[in-house]
Order: C-alpha cells, then sequence, then structure tokens
C-alpha cells in the first residue's frame, strides 16, 4: 500500500488514475497504493525541495495517499507540497488525501506520544493525519540531541507497550489522528496488543509483502483481527541495504508482465 522511497522520475504531465481504497475499522478508506517519502537523504536540508516536487509529480500521477514518518524528515516537505497542491488548484483541500506518518522509537514512551504527534501535526501543517502508525515494536532512550535519528544498540529497551497503545488511543479520540495502527509487529507482538486494546490497530504496515515475501502466516492473522497488511516495500528493496531484487529482477514476472503488456511493477503490486 505504501511504496518504498521517493520516485522523482514521476512525469508531471501524467493522466491520473483513480486509486482502488481499503476500508479500514477507523477512518476513511484507505487508498491502496501510496507514495512512500523516505529518500536518501533522509529529507536533510538540502533534499526538502527535491521530496516536495516528487510528492507533486505523484500528485499529477493519480496519487492520494502519502506515506511519510518524523525519522524519515520529510513531513515538512510534504507539508509543502499539500499547501502548493491546494493553492495550484491541483487538490481542492487537504481532505483529499490520505496522509500516514509514524511515531519515531525515540518518541514511544508514555508521556511523549501526543506530544510527538503535535510534532509531526505542526511539520505537516496539518491538524490531523489519517493514520498515525508506532514505527517499531521497540523504545530507545530519547537522544541527548532532540530530533536525532541514529539507533544505538545499546540505547534501545522494551517498549512499554499498554502505556504506548493508550496515547495513541488518546490522539485518536482527540482527533489527531482519524486511525492509529502499528508498524513492523508481528503476530506475537499483535497478539499482545490485542490483549489489552480499547481500540484496536486499524493497520499493521510490514517492510515487505510481496511476490517472493507473501508473509501468509501475518496475512492470515491480520485478516482474522480485522487489520489491514501494509507492504512499505511491495515491489522488494531494489538498491535497500535490507531487501533485495527478487521481484523487479523475476524473470517469472518479467514473463507475465510481457504477456500481459504491463510493467513487472504493475504485475508485482
Amino acid at each position: 500500500m505504501a511504496p518504498s522511497h521517493c520516485d522523482t522520475n514521476n512525469q508531471s504531465n501524467a493522466v491520473p488514475v483513480a486509486m482502488p481504497a481499503a476500508v479500514v475499522r477507523l477512518g476513511k478508506p484507505t487508498p491502496r497504493i501510496g507514495f512512500g517519502t523516505a529518500s536518501a537523504t533522509l529529507g536533510q536540508a538540502e533534499g526538502r525541495a527535491g521530496v516536495t516536487q516528487a510528492v507533486l509529480h505523484a500528485l499529477d500521477a493519480g496519487y492520494r495517499h502519502f506515506d511519510t514518518a518524523s525519522s524519515y524528515n520529510t513531513e515538512a516537505a510534504v507539508g509543502d507540497a499539500v499547501a502548493q497542491a491546494v493553492r495550484a488548484g491541483k487538490i481542492a483541500s487537504r481532505d483529499d488525501l490520505y496522509i500516514t506518518t509514524k511515531l519515531w522509537i525515540a518518541d514511544a514512551h508514555p508521556g511523549r506520544v501526543l506530544p510527538a504527534l503535535q510534532k509531526s501535526l505542526w511539520n505537516l501543517r496539518m491538524e490531523y493525519v489519517d493514520m498515525y502508525l508506532i514505527h517499531f515494536p521497540v523504545s530507545m532512550w530519547p537522544p541527548a540531541v532532540e530530533g536525532a535519528i541514529m539507533v544505538v544498540k545499546d540505547d534501545l529497551v522494551e517498549m512499554d507497550m499498554k502505556g504506548v497503545w493508550e496515547e495513541m488511543e488518546e490522539c485518536h479520540r482527540r482527533g489527531l489522528a482519524r486511525a492509529i495502527g502499528v508498524s513492523n509487529f508481528t503476530c506475537k507482538k499483535l497478539e499482545y496488543l490485542l490483549s489489552f486494546t480499547k481500540i484496536p490497530p486499524a493497520a499493521n504496515q510490514v517492510v515487505e509483502v510481496h511476490p517472493y515475501c507473501r508473509q501468509n502466516k501475518l496475512r492470515a492473522y491480520c485478516r482474522d483481527k480485522g487489520i489491514q497488511l501494509c507492504a512499505y516495500s511491495p515491489l522488494g528493496g531494489k538498491g535497500a541495504p535490507w531487501a533485495n531484487n527478487s521481484v523487479m529482477d523475476s524473470p517469472i514476472l518479467e514473463q507475465i508482465a510481457h504477456e500481459k503488456g504491463k510493467t513487472v511493477a504493475q504485475v508485482g503490486v
């Protein structure tokens, strides 16, 4: 549902197409294909304009779901693009879009969740997000320098999942997050989470769900519990250090794509 890194090769004159949507237990339906905004520079100042332009091109191509995170440092760039799109008449209002962002592990502590979302909303220049996700099922001691995202293994700690989720639920009750969910949770983690939730997670976004990483067990579990399973990298992770090129380099998918008159990406998704 949320493809990986920014693709600045989208053409602004592409013909927009209607995106199919998935019904989730909270908020409005989620467009099944989204545009990820984790850039190679992780949103450093020199890359902000490039991310903004990529989002604007994606809007022209028909994307309406945009996936960001506090750790990507692209929230402000997404906010810039949305504001520009509204001014230019590309979209009627921010409400035409589906915006997902995520709680970073340094803020996955009781007392830090609501302030973290408020900061994300300030960066986005929005009053709410459509989906707010816990980025990983682990916490990290807050860094000495506020906003630093480098992960130091010795600083990782077990998450107070009950305390963190209670604050996620409060974010939803306040209308700051129309839907709440998790990311990179296993069946075991989800089972524990569901044992105490008042508002169950609407979605679980994981790094890979594609023909070569089908996640059958997790897919079945999420379907049974009414949780929408989302893929961060539905085309694998070409060029990413944590993944491989099995999808885009697949001779089987290439053959199917050729026979169907489609691209490998279209067949893979």
